[in-house]
């Protein structure tokens, strides 16, 4: 399998964009800049990044990179790329005393603004400091926090903290005569131009995971980046969805209308660079090298294929084709025949990954497919089943390029034997009757396209195959494969919120054989599985309590599960509280 991280290797062809940012970076004229890296989600943004960094000279260059995501609920992301930016000229300055010394003060001034934030924001200005709006955020997270504290001891311990940190605040940065505001910010600009500038060296910023951050995490480090603009010296590369940072500064700014919220990010991103869009021949291409790495090619030859698929695209105006034979002869590895295998597929599946509209030719996505399709390939190999990986590829991209409803329907069919004449009449380019499946004609086109894809399934037994994919596929298709009964009550179970369960939610418990009760709470637990903050009861735990105290399989598989939480060491108030009055729950 593969690690879902960005790559530091050119697999897709940036090269010739991370050279243009390069150049920008270079032209003493273009600085200071202000360059955006947009593109969707996984389409390639931090593998950018990572190429851009090592073509900057280091001697040149100080490079920060900065992970806005990271500081999100644990620290004002404005004071946390103030102070990152302050390290590491510290850091730089560190053999020039003089030098050294500004730096620290740098450091000293952004760190006083931090702890000021916990004073009441109207007298840190009246004081002349500017609060960039920190005060309403910390009182904030500290009433938030407060909230879920019981015992008053911890409560003064907590309210004595801040009151040392004040002070301590107010003695780092006494000014020597009173500044307003717009004094102090000049005076940090000041400070830190001149630093750059006894350094001998450049800064440039590199800001990547805004697009994950909430609207105010993301706004607040965009303002930060403004404290910065227009200095001598600096570039900040900023990597994120254009359209989710449209969304944040939306939410943030509710009253500012469209034009001005397009206005808000061209203001700050003078020079926008899109990642170019993976077609046919970039996705064949990057499949070839996921499937060389797989097959444990060594690191000299891996590096050969990448340089020959890299020319490849670049003369690809020439001729598009790629023979998988003489690309495996081109490494010396002809006589892999596992390899040659897995180059012949990636040269089947690349049309049906670059233009589905699901995936769309999304490296991340496409990494991501062929992780669930190994994944079901060594479960198959373990229970003995029938199933080669081309089977299961060919399954994957079915279920990742069209509707889920479109899945249920399929499989629905394949276990009611009604689906083979469907795949004989598609797989001899006969025109089928797809309409029981989709109504939409581009799910149509694809299914026609999907179906010609090797291997033939029409003589092949797939019910195995489906039994497999039921823990990988969406909810609604594990739900298609439950009695009706069964059904009626996963669906009233995800959607109750009472603790005490109506006579109708009671009654249809008691209907469900002991089967159907297992089935039930395992779909409910695939649900819950998909949470990714537990802060607060999510949707279908409540009806998976409801269910356990009626069902002794049902209250183990629970307890099993919530055991599992617990192990990730991540405390959860609510579900503790929750759990005392539960006779059915025993670790």
């Amino acid at each position: 399998m593969w690690s879902d991280t960005e790559s530091k290797e050119d697999y897709l062809n940036f090269g010739e964009v991370s050279q243009i940012v390069t150049e920008i970076l270079e032209t003493e004229a273009m600085l200071p800049v202000s360059i955006g890296i947009f593109g969707n989600w996984g389409a390639g943004k931090s593998s950018l990044l990572n190429l851009i960094e090592q073509q900057i000279k280091p001697d040149e260059w100080i490079v920060i990179k900065f992970d806005a995501w990271l500081y999100q609920g644990f620290d004002d992301a404005r004071a946390a790329l103030l102070e990152t930016i302050a390290s590491h000229l510290i850091q730089a300055a560190k053999d020039e005393k003089t030098i050294l010394q500004k730096s620290k003060n740098l450091f000293a001034r952004i760190n006083g603004l931090r702890l000021l934030g916990l004073m009441a924001e109207g007298a840190a200005l009246a004081a002349g400091v500017p609060t960039f709006g920190l005060i309403s955020k910390t009182f904030e997270t500290a009433k938030e926090s407060l909230d879920g504290i019981q015992n008053e001891t911890e409560s003064k311990q907590i309210v004595e903290v801040g009151e040392n940190l004040v002070d301590s605040g107010k003695n780092l940065i006494k000014p020597k005569e009173k500044q307003t505001p717009p004094q102090q910010i000049d005076e940090f600009r000041k400070e830190y131009g001149e630093i750059l500038q006894d350094l001998g060296k450049k800064l440039v910023i590199v800001i990547d995971n805004l697009d994950r951050c909430l609207p105010a995490n993301a706004i607040q480090t965009l303002e930060a980046i403004r404290l910065f603009l227009f200095l001598n010296r600096t570039a900040f590369i900023i990597a994120a969805d254009e359209e989710m940072i449209r969304h944040s500064v939306a939410e943030h700014y509710k009253d500012l209308s469209y034009r001005h919220q397009i206005d808000y990010l061209d203001k700050l991103i003078q020079i926008p660079i899109h990642v170019p869009k993976a077609g046919v021949l970039e996705i064949r291409a990057y499949l070839y090298m996921l499937y060389a790495i797989h097959q444990k090619v060594p690191p000299q030859k891996l590096a050969s294929l990448r340089q020959f698929l890299e020319t490849h695209l670049q003369q690809s105006w020439q001729d598009q084709s790629l023979n998988p034979e003489q690309v495996a002869k081109t490494i010396e590895e002809q006589d892999n025949k596992a390899l040659l295998s897995d180059f012949e597929r990636a040269n089947r599946i690349a049309p049906l990954l670059a233009n589905s509209p699901n995936v769309y030719g999304n490296p991340r996505i496409v990494k991501r497919i062929l992780n669930t399709i190994k994944m079901r390939t060594k479960i198959a190999d373990k229970r003995q089943m029938p199933l080669d990986e081309a089977i299961i590829t060919k399954l994957v991209i079915f279920e990742r390029c069209v509707a889920s409803d479109v899945v249920t329907k399929f499989y629905q069919l394949i276990n009611e034997e009604e689906g083979k004449p469907l795949l004989k009449e598609l797989e001899h380019n006969n025109e089928p009757n797809l309409s029981t499946l989709s109504e939409n004609k581009p799910i149509q086109a694809f299914i026609k396209e999907w179906a010609k894809l090797e291997p033939k399934l029409s003589d092949v037994d797939l019910r195995a195959a489906i039994y497999l994919s039921r823990e990988t596929i969406p909810l609604n298709t594990y739900i298609a494969q439950l009695p009706q009964k069964a059904r009626d009550a996963l669906s009233i179970l995800l959607k109750t919120t009472s603790n005490i369960g109506s006579p109708t939610i009671q009654n249809t418990i008691q209907q469900l054989t002991v089967d159907d009760q297992i089935s039930v709470m395992e779909a409910l637990i695939e649900q819950l599985r998909k949470v990714d903050s537990w802060d607060k009861s999510p949707n279908g735990f409540t009806g998976a309590c409801l269910l356990a105290g009626n069902s002794e399989d049902g209250a183990e598989i629970l307890t099993r599960f919530i055991v599992e939480l617990k192990n990730k060491g991540i405390k959860y108030p609510w579900l503790n509280k929750r759990l005392q009055s539960a006779t059915w729950y025993k670790e």
